[in-house]
């Protein structure tokens, strides 16, 4: 077998992950095909075993990350060192927005979860970009807005509700996103747990309390059947 036409859809398929990556990321996938490929030719494209930064805590912010293939977990470290998850970046998500807006350092760690290519941008060209094509600024505009309001909504439900409450929320919120009563938990329950500012052992009990009572049935590690959707929406 002549292994040259392999090696040559390789190379092609490689010459066109760039621009995989840019066209399915919200703030991006809006523009025309043309647009698309001036963007791609200013990204690179790195791969990261599991369990390697793509950032750290003070490194400087200078890119814009979009992950193309594989799981990113965005979190915080509290003085305690307690693992705060922020955010679990999925293909098509992207991080390292502030960068595009004035020189800092990074406040959070980027660490994957699983093999993943990542798309990095440089700053200073997505300036360019954003001055290119003035559309990109008003979807960052809206995507930060969405993140921004999740963010709250996070920090509010950890400091006035209950585990509970928060878990009952969340298990609701994610039905509503899938439009369906059977739900997979998109992370372990550890990182669950620290999403929701509680410990994994919690998590298993208010699950297990949940399913007694007769409101969710749980069908394996991570799926759930939510039975009693109105019971769970008043948990206080």
């Amino acid at each position: 077998m002549n292994p040259k036409p392999q090696a040559q859809s390789d190379e092609n398929q490689a010459e066109h992950i760039p621009a995989l990556c840019v066209s399915r990321v919200p703030i991006f996938n809006h523009l025309p095909a043309e647009a698309l490929a001036i963007i791609a030719d200013k990204a690179s494209m790195n791969t990261y075993d599991r369990g390697q930064f793509v950032h750290r805590a003070g490194d400087p912010s200078d890119k814009l990350f979009i992950v193309h293939q594989g799981k990113v977990k965005v979190y915080r470290l509290s003085d305690s060192g307690k693992e705060q998850l922020v955010r679990i970046l999925n293909p098509g998500d992207f991080a390292g927005e502030l960068a595009l807006f004035s020189a800092t350092s990074h406040d959070s760690y980027a660490e994957t979860m699983q093999v993943s290519k990542i798309c990095t941008i440089y700053r200073a060209d997505v300036r360019a970009l954003l001055l290119r094509f003035p559309d990109i600024s008003l979807h960052m505009l809206a995507e930060l807005s969405r993140r921004l309001g999740t963010s709250e909504k996070q920090t509010a439900s950890i400091a006035t509700a209950s585990i509970n409450a928060r878990l009952a929320q969340y298990l609701g919120h994610l039905s509503q996103q899938e439009g369906s009563c059977t739900i997979t938990l998109p992370m372990s329950r550890r990182h669950l747990a620290s999403f929701l500012g509680t410990t994994p052992e919690t998590v298993s009990r208010r699950l297990g309390e949940f399913e007694e009572t007769g409101w969710i049935a749980q069908t394996g590690q991570r799926k759930i059947e939510i039975l009693d959707p109105d019971a769970l929406s008043l948990v206080e």
